[in-house]
């Protein structure tokens, strides 16, 4: 049996150990998540929770808000936060600030005096 490719296995390996926007916040588009979101109602027979308009405002509002939080988070809470969201199909930029903002709350909640 053939060994793969030196190349591949590290390639392979970059994937499990590396983060996977190695720092920068995330590129998604924002109209087809809103989109994503009408046509899931709709599947449902359920109105949307809100307009198109709305959602895309609100995505918007939360990728401006994570930006500003991105940096300062640290890797393994923006990995999970990540993870979490691809797992459960709702990757967004609000899922995503809301997670963040979730995780900190956490940590500072159980640093504070009883």
């Amino acid at each position: 049996m053939k060994e793969p490719p030196a190349s591949l296995a590290f390639a392979v390996l970059l994937t499990l150990v590396a983060s996977p926007s190695f720092g920068r916040e995330p590129k998604l588009n924002v109209k087809a998540i809103c989109q994503s979101r009408e046509v899931d109602a709709r599947l449902l027979r359920s109105t949307p929770a809100q307009s198109r308009a709305d959602c895309e405002h609100d995505e918007q509002t939360a990728k401006e808000q994570l930006v500003g939080v991105w940096a300062s988070t640290s890797a393994a809470i923006r990995n999970r936060c990540q993870s979490d969201a691809r797992l459960l199909g709702t990757t967004s930029y609000l899922d995503l600030l809301t997670c963040i903002q979730m995780q900190d709350e956490m940590k500072s909640g159980s640093k504070k005096p009883r």
